[in-house]
């Protein structure tokens, strides 16, 4: 619009017709003859009357505004509101000036209180155990953070697509604070009132979890956008997904995808489905709550939120994101943590043992038998599942290992996700009778022999008095039917005079590892030990006497095959000579054979055991052994409370469905006999020197023979078994030292202990079998059955009693 001013309205114009009357002419002054003043009032337009200059008041009729007036009004107008535009953009300014001062300053305060920038490194992934069964199959991952590192390479594509398109879709755009999803909340807040999300990047969460805490706090929200700055500085957008992957919690203990795929869906995350990818993708809001285990139902609905944002981002079609949901009928099925859990809990805690502080992912191969394992954890639950109800009892436990040691199987409890206390080796239980063989071990060290006669009578020594479980007595039996039928009265007998002490000392030989109280009713099992060291401690029983140290770990190495550590064979050793071994095992059969443990079965094979019930029946165990494997099952309650329960019936039938298990396609050898085959006595010719032929028995008509012993080559004195011919293998009655009159051990020449009878027709043991009061009465005149009677009599008339 163009401006004018009318000739009328310039300064020193004539006045013309303005709708009123002109007005009176000034007088003439002398700056100029002619010139007009105008006054204020018509030359302004009528602002203020003309009262002030001296001439005619101006006219009352109202005046009309001139064009010039207009448009001056207009210009006044026009400059009000840009004024006050700029005054805006002004304050605005200066608000934004202070705002990114006062902005500034916070970042410079929080900031000032991280250590100096150029000290910040990524910390060290906490290292993961990776541990193996003996053919390979993973057992579990432990450490920190349940699982090994994973690279983006070895992932599906969908598996950080999915990642992305929940948690930051413009990762790949922003900074590492994104100023417009920071803005987009801030508005969708607003609207709602409430703060509806979160808006932290990847790099922001990355940034919390490797150097901040969990606090919910200025401070560490500043601190957090300036070290997601300085990772989008100092790494790839590919290396902060990928560390981001590796280091963000899934839940149940899972850290990184690896862990999360293992846990939850029993799989390495470089196989996860589709679906399963986007199941944890959204597990990443809340991941306690938010997950597969935790709460399937909201974990579906968050698992279709980030396929369709998937379907949005372009990453799949819809529908690729509508196959890969989860039908709502369906239950999520997830990986349930089985019995070798109970291994991998195990195999961690021997870590720091073995290798110390440990600095980098480790591969730990152990000896478990992966079959065996799940064997084993299947029929101890249906037995419990079937049995439990009935008999009272809500837990069981089983080990098995190879003669050597090598744990074959280990099962700590029915259900790991319930309850992780490990039955088989932390908890320490009273084994009963099971603990019998290492008092009759020492008796048999002692110069006892299975055939030796006992008294199976109730006593009292010094205020204790032992008594059978039945309630009957058979009188005069030996100890192979005292060990058979579990007589207490015979074990107390024999740990009295071996002496309670020699008792513990054995039981420690051969492997029992938890202090022991040495007093007389040790004899009946009564003091706790683990199911994993007592199984052990019966190797020597079915190797010819080697003691084993239990073993669940045969390689440790990094994971580019560096050897840390490696089993080696060595051991205690010899712990009982193998005379003793045979009569032990003599004894361990016939307790399968006819005694407490015939509920145990193995058709085909050669193999002993022993029965356990605790007092009230608390507890109830069976170990046994073949040539090939020892193994130990207890059954019983967590509270102690008492069952009906022996270990001649549920436990026993356990040992028999998975010692059948173990034994499927193994071949028969029998138990060792003690001795070593290569230095048994050889036979050979006599030679009649005259003759040079082989002598020939005067008296028989027969070739002569002799036995030599095969390390020195001297002839040695042997009995023959009348009706196979064969050699009868010496027993282990004590010798008599011609210099000191004092009986010693014939395996290792020491002095054995005083305190039995020595049969002088058969050379046998002989444990008297009266008593009087407190004191153990011996009557060397006293009627023994000879050990040739004793079997077949004896065994008849404790059948009897017992209704064997």
């Amino acid at each position: 619009m163009e401006f004018r001013i009318s000739p009328e309205d310039r300064v020193g114009a004539q006045p013309g017709k303005r709708g009123g009357k002109p007005a009176a002419k000034a007088k003439s002054s002398g700056w100029g003859k002619g010139r007009v003043e105008p006054t204020m009032g018509s030359a302004v337009g009528g602002f203020v009357d003309d009262e002030r200059s001296g001439g005619k008041p101006a006219s009352k009729k109202p005046v009309k505004r001139g064009t010039a007036k207009v448009a001056n009004g207009k210009r006044r107008k026009r400059r009000g509101l840009g004024g006050f535009i700029v005054s805006i953009v002004y304050w605005l300014f200066m608000a934004g000036l202070l705002g990114t001062i006062a902005l500034g300053g916070v970042i410079a305060y929080f900031g000032m209180q991280l250590p100096s920038s150029n000290t910040w490194a990524v910390p060290d992934r906490p290292p993961n155990i990776r541990i193996l069964a003996a053919d390979g199959q993973l057992i579990s991952n432990r450490g920190k953070t349940g699982g090994e590192a994973a690279t983006l390479r070895e992932l599906p594509a969908y598996v950080p697509a999915a990642v992305i398109a929940i948690e930051d879709r413009r990762f790949y755009e922003h900074f590492g604070v994104d100023l417009y999803g920071l803005a987009a909340v801030a508005v969708e807040s607003l609207r709602a009132g409430r703060v509806t999300r979160g808006a932290s990047t990847i790099t922001q969460q990355l940034a919390k979890n490797l150097f901040l805490t969990p606090e919910q706090s200025l401070a560490r929200k500043v601190q957090e956008a300036l070290l997601a700055v300085w990772l989008e500085r100092t790494y790839s957008k590919d290396e902060i997904l990928e560390l981001y992957l590796n280091r963000v919690f899934f839940g149940n203990n899972a850290t990184g995808i690896e862990a999360a795929a293992q846990t939850y869906f029993g799989k390495s995350a470089r196989n996860l489905s589709l679906g399963e990818a986007a199941m944890l993708a959204g597990s990443l809001q809340a991941p306690s709550r938010l997950n597969p285990k935790s709460d399937p139902v909201a974990t579906a609905a968050r698992q279709k939120l980030v396929l369709n944002a998937m379907a949005e981002e372009g990453y799949i079609s819809p529908a690729e994101a509508q196959a890969a949901q989860i039908d709502p009928n369906q239950k999520v099925r997830t990986k349930v943590a089985g019995s070798e859990s109970y291994v991998a809990d195990c195999v961690e805690s021997l870590m720091q043992s073995y290798l110390g502080d440990i600095k980098q992912d480790v591969v730990v191969s152990t000896t478990i038998n992966w079959d065996l394992q799940k064997q084993a954890e299947f029929i101890v639950k249906e037995a419990v599942a079937n049995d439990g109800p009935k008999r009272g009892f809500t837990q069981g436990a089983l080990v098995s290992m190879t003669t050597d040691g090598a744990i074959q199987a280990m099962v700590g409890g029915v259900d790991y996700q319930s309850s992780q206390y490990n039955r088989a080796v932390t908890a320490k239980r009273q084994p009963g009778s099971t603990f019998k063989p290492f008092v009759y071990l020492a008796a048999m060290e002692k110069g006892y022999t299975p055939d030796t006669v006992a008294e199976d009578a109730q006593f009292t020594y010094e205020g204790w008095s032992p008594h059978n479980a039945s309630g009957k007595y058979a009188g005069s039996v030996t100890l192979r039917q005292g060990l058979a039928y579990s007589l207490n009265t015979i074990a107390a007998r024999l740990a009295i005079d071996v002496t309670p002490q020699v008792v513990v000392d054995t039981a420690m030989r051969l492997g029992i590892g938890s202090p022991l109280e040495a007093v007389p009713s040790i004899a009946l099992g009564t003091q706790e030990v683990s199911l994993l060291e007592l199984t052990g401690a019966y190797a020597p029983f079915a190797n010819g006497g080697i003691g084993v140290i239990p073993s669940v770990i045969t390689k440790i190495e990094t994971t580019d095959g560096k050897v840390l550590y490696e089993a080696s064979t060595a051991g205690p050793g010899r712990v009982i000579a193998p005379p003793i071994v045979a009569e032990m095992d003599d004894m361990l059969t016939k307790v399968v054979e006819v005694g407490t443990g015939k509920g145990a079965n193995l058709p085909g094979w050669q193999f002993g055991g022993k029965t356990g019930t605790s007092q009230q029946a608390k507890d109830a165990l069976f170990v046994g052994f073949s040539e090939h494997m020892i193994t130990g099952v207890w059954l019983g309650n967590d509270d102690a409370t008492k069952t009906t329960l022996s270990g001649g019936n549920v436990p026993a039938a356990i040992w028999t469905q998975f010692m059948a298990k173990a034994h499927a396609g193994l071949k028969p050898i029998g138990l060792p006999s003690g001795y070593d085959a290569s230095n048994m006595p050889v036979a050979q010719p006599v030679i009649d020197p005259a003759t040079g032929q082989q002598a020939i028995d005067p008296a028989t008509g027969q070739p002569q023979v002799q036995y030599v012993d095969p390390l020195t080559g001297q002839p040695v004195q042997v009995q023959l078994d009348p009706t196979t011919g064969q050699i009868v293998q010496p027993t282990a009655a004590p010798q008599i030292d011609p210099a000191t009159g004092i009986p010693v051990d014939p395996a290792t020449g020491q002095p054995v202990q005083q305190g039995f009878q020595i049969d002088p027709a058969t050379g046998q043991a002989i444990i008297p079998p009266a008593n009087q009061g407190d004191q153990l009465i011996y009557d060397p005149n006293a009627a023994q059955p000879t050990p040739q009677q004793s079997p077949k009599s004896q065994h008849t008339l404790v059948d009897l009693i017992f209704g064997g």
